[in-house]
C-alpha cells in the first residue's frame, strides 16, 4: 500500500511538470486586435501580418541601350568512322577557327569552351533488327565575346571560312558590358511610377499617405536578344563578306514594390 501511494505521487509530479512545459495556445483575435498585439485581424478569426497593412503600390521602369558586346556561339563538328579520325579533323578545324578569333583581337579571357561532345552515329539494320554503329561525331563549341560590334560580321565570315565544311555557327546574342548605369535609370523610373500610383490610390480612396514602410526591387532583367545566324555548314553560295550584323537596342526593366502607412 505504501509503495502504491509513492508511485501515484511520482506520476502526479510528472504530469504537473509536463503541463507546465506545454506551449500556450495560439490566440486568434476576433474582430479588432487589442492595442500592442503582435498581429492585427482584418476579419474575424484571421490574423494578418503587419506587412500586409497599409497601401501597396508597384512600379515598372523601362529604358533602352545600344549593345556594345556580341556573344558569338560557334564551333566545329566532324564525323568519321573512328573516334580518332573525327577528333583529328575537329582539332585541326577548331585550331584554325581559334586562330582567326585571336587574330581578330578577341582576348583569351573572352573565349570560353561551352560544349564538347563525342557521340556514336547509328543506323537501323533491318536484317539484324537493331541499330548498328556507322561512325562517330565530335563537336566542339565556344562562346566568343566580341567587344567591337562593327567587326562581328567580318569575324564570323573569317571563322566560317577557316573551319570549312566542319564549321557550325549556332547563333549570336547581344549584351551591354556595364548595365549598372542603365539599370539606375530604369530603377528611378520604377520608383517614381510606384509613388505616383500610390498618390492616386490614396486620393481616390480618401486616405492620407503616411510613412514609407517597405521598399523592394524585383525581377530586374533585360530580355535576351538572339539571332540564329547559321545552324549548319555554310553553302558555296554564301552572302558576300562581311555578313551584315544589326545590334538594334536592348530594353532593360526594373520592378519595385512600395508600402505606405495610412494615416
Amino acid at each position: 500500500m505504501r509503495y502504491s501511494l509513492l508511485i501515484c505521487a511520482v506520476f502526479m509530479v510528472i504530469i504537473m511538470a509536463l503541463a507546465g512545459c506545454a506551449p500556450a495556445p495560439a490566440v486568434i483575435y476576433q474582430g479588432a486586435a487589442p492595442a500592442g498585439a503582435g498581429a492585427v485581424s482584418g476579419s474575424p478569426g484571421i490574423i494578418v501580418s503587419q506587412q500586409n497593412l497599409g497601401l501597396w503600390s508597384s512600379g515598372l521602369g523601362k529604358t533602352t541601350a545600344t549593345p556594345d558586346i556580341v556573344i558569338l556561339t560557334m564551333g566545329v563538328e566532324s564525323q568519321q568512322k573512328t573516334v580518332a579520325e573525327a577528333q583529328k579533323d575537329a582539332v585541326e578545324a577548331m585550331n584554325s577557327v581559334m586562330q582567326v578569333l585571336k587574330n581578330s583581337g578577341i582576348a583569351d579571357k573572352d573565349i570560353q569552351t561551352s560544349q564538347y561532345d563525342i557521340q556514336q552515329v547509328t543506323r537501323w539494320d533491318d536484317k539484324q533488327s537493331t541499330y548498328v554503329v556507322i561512325g562517330y561525331k565530335v563537336s566542339n563549341t565556344v562562346n566568343a565575346k566580341i567587344r567591337n560590334v562593327e567587326k562581328a560580321g567580318s569575324i564570323i565570315d573569317s571563322a566560317a571560312a577557316s573551319g570549312g565544311d566542319l564549321i557550325r555557327v549556332n547563333g549570336i546574342s547581344f549584351s551591354v558590358d556595364d548595365p549598372a548605369p542603365v539599370y539606375k535609370i530604369a530603377r528611378e523610373k520604377a520608383i517614381l511610377d510606384a509613388m505616383e500610383k500610390a498618390k492616386q490610390m490614396a486620393q481616390l480612396s480618401g486616405v492620407k499617405l503616411g510613412k514609407l514602410l517597405y521598399l523592394t526591387e524585383s525581377n530586374s532583367y533585360v530580355p535576351p536578344v538572339r539571332d540564329n545566324y547559321m545552324k549548319l555548314a555554310p553553302s558555296a553560295a554564301m552572302a558576300p563578306s562581311p555578313t551584315p550584323i544589326s545590334a538594334g537596342e536592348l530594353e532593360f526593366q526594373v520592378n519595385v514594390d512600395l508600402v505606405y502607412a495610412i494615416d
